[in-house]
């Protein structure tokens, strides 16, 4: 439930008073109906004022409430979205008994990955796997059951095979006959499309041949879709580890994961960009490249595969990468249960991740998308943040290609209120006594980095009363494009207790008409 009214709350409503005992008050604003929530760092015990009593909602009924208000505000019905909501929550049911049966990963980093069960704090159904079978198919590949499973190798000929980039690290992976190249398949993909006329086809007519499965296990990160590719002894002639992103068709959060042709040549154009952008910087942060991506003609949205450098070769020495998205969550082996002075820790994480966000942008002009699922903090051993490493070449926009306006505004939304808003929110969850020392010690990192880059955008941002933030309710209420969303206007947390005004170059393109 928290998501959802999290999204009803950033999206929809108008703060109706103070908090009292522990409860805040809110109305929305299309319908005006009255809703009384339990503060903390995540939402609960939702109340609807009936008129003359409070009366607990439940997750079926914060649906209708949610798409009372959209249609309210919209005029559109959405009942696939509604249905989503509701399958998420059996998504979540079927995810916590496999995971209660499952043992975890010995491997900190790989814990983290598989910690999230919440998934994205404000999205009406983070866990929702439309498309995509019965749990029965879907659990033995899911991260959050700690999955780990071989993959399907497949043999593409070579007149049919489509390779783009540095693909060499795929023919590694196992042993294609004389005239065929290699090809791993996540499997969940292939149960779902093998019986596609296209794939059949291709099957029959010898494009496409069955080479059996990968002698070691993959493992299943956050996004569902990668997979990392272990190095050393458990793939015995390995040079190290390496990650696979895969076509899925299924539609988690806001898309179907499908690698689309367009996705491709963004991909292949702008990841030597940012590549060079990170090796041309004086500092740990590094990135990890999609070097190239292989595919079968015909078959190019259905069967291709990202190549992406693995953390072997990117992650400081002694030191130990963590998902930034797993701080929110909790897992075991979480450096801030090591804590008990948040504020060295923060200014830690904060000189590692937003420096070399706004450096790759100020001089070279792009916008990384720095979400917390992206961003991996490697801590050293007493758990205190040495290094940013920073991933998905398909969020990224690079300027012209993209207007400066658009590459800042998700920038600043991946950054301020995706990222670092998240970080804020558990520490404060966990030490009460330091949260008003967190955003001033951040507003004094953007300071910082405002004069080494001379960055407008950056000292617009300072004095700005709003930031924007995507609407991911709405966004998906009115089916917008993933890749343009609607944004809101919310309050911004650097601009400090002086409340400057608004400034012109953060106002959202798209505003939710509320």
């Amino acid at each position: 439930m928290a998501p959802l009214l999290n999204c009803l709350l950033r999206e929809a409503s108008l703060a109706a008073g103070e908090p009292v005992a522990g409860r805040s008050l809110h109305r929305l604003r299309a319908t005006g109906r009255l809703l009384s929530v339990r503060t903390g760092h995540r939402p609960g015990a939702p109340e609807l004022w009936t008129g003359t009593s409070w009366q607990p909602v439940r997750h079926s009924g914060l649906i209708d409430l949610a798409a009372q208000e959209m249609r309210a505000v919209t005029g559109r019905s959405n009942a696939a979205l509604a249905a989503e909501m509701t399958a998420g929550r059996e998504v979540l049911e079927a995810l916590l008994a496999a995971r209660a049966r499952a043992a975890p990963p010995d491997h900190p980093w790989l814990r983290s990955e598989q910690a999230l069960i919440m998934g994205h704090s404000h999205h009406p159904a983070p866990k929702a796997r439309t498309g995509g079978g019965p749990p029965g198919v879907w659990l033995r590949y899911a991260p959050e059951t700690y999955a780990r499973f071989p993959l399907v190798l497949l043999g593409v000929r070579e007149d049919t095979v489509v390779d783009d980039g540095d693909t060499r690290a795929l023919d590694t992976l196992g042993q294609a006959p004389d005239g065929y190249r290699l090809l791993p398949v996540h499997p969940w993909q292939l149960d779902l499309t093998h019986h596609l006329p296209a794939v059949r086809a291709a099957f029959a007519a010898g494009r496409l041949v069955q080479l059996g499965h990968t002698p070691w296990d993959a493992r299943a990160t956050a996004s569902v879709r990668t997979v990392h590719v272990p190095g050393g002894p458990e793939r015995p002639g390995a040079s190290g580890d390496l990650f696979l992103k895969f076509s899925l068709e299924v539609q988690i959060t806001n898309d179907v994961r499908r690698i689309r042709r367009h996705e491709l040549r963004h991909v292949r154009h702008t990841d030597p960009l940012v590549t060079a952008a990170f090796r041309a910087m004086d500092g740990p942060a590094a990135w990890l490249s999609e070097r190239g991506h292989r595919t079968v003609r015909g078959l190019d949205e259905t069967f291709p595969v990202l190549v992406r450098d693995g953390l072997d070769d990117h992650v400081l020495p002694g030191a130990t990468a963590t998902l930034a998205a797993a701080l929110t969550e909790g897992f075991d082996g979480d450096p801030l249960d090591r804590l008990t002075d948040p504020l060295p820790w923060w200014a830690a994480y904060l000189n590692c991740v937003v420096p070399p966000v706004l450096e790759v942008y100020a001089r070279h002009g792009i916008a990384i998308e720095c979400h917390l699922q992206n961003t991996l903090i490697a801590v050293d051993p007493d758990g205190s943040p040495v290094q940013a490493v920073f991933r998905d070449a398909e969020g990224a926009r690079a300027i012209p290609a993209t207007p400066r306006e658009a590459a800042w505004q998700r920038l600043a939304y991946c950054l301020v209120v995706n990222n670092l808003t998240e970080i804020v929110n558990v520490l404060t969850h966990r030490f009460p006594e330091a949260a008003e020392a967190l955003w001033p010690t951040a507003r004094r990192e953007f300071q910082r980095c405002a004069r080494e880059h001379g960055l407008p955008e950056i000292k617009a941002l300072l004095a700005a009363a709003t930031v924007p933030c995507k609407a991911n309710l709405l966004s998906r209420w009115i089916d917008a494009d993933g890749t343009e969303p609607c944004y809101v206007p919310v309050p911004n947390p650097l601009a400090g207790a002086t409340g400057q005004g608004d400034d012109g170059s953060l106002t959202p393109r798209r505003r939710a008409e509320h």
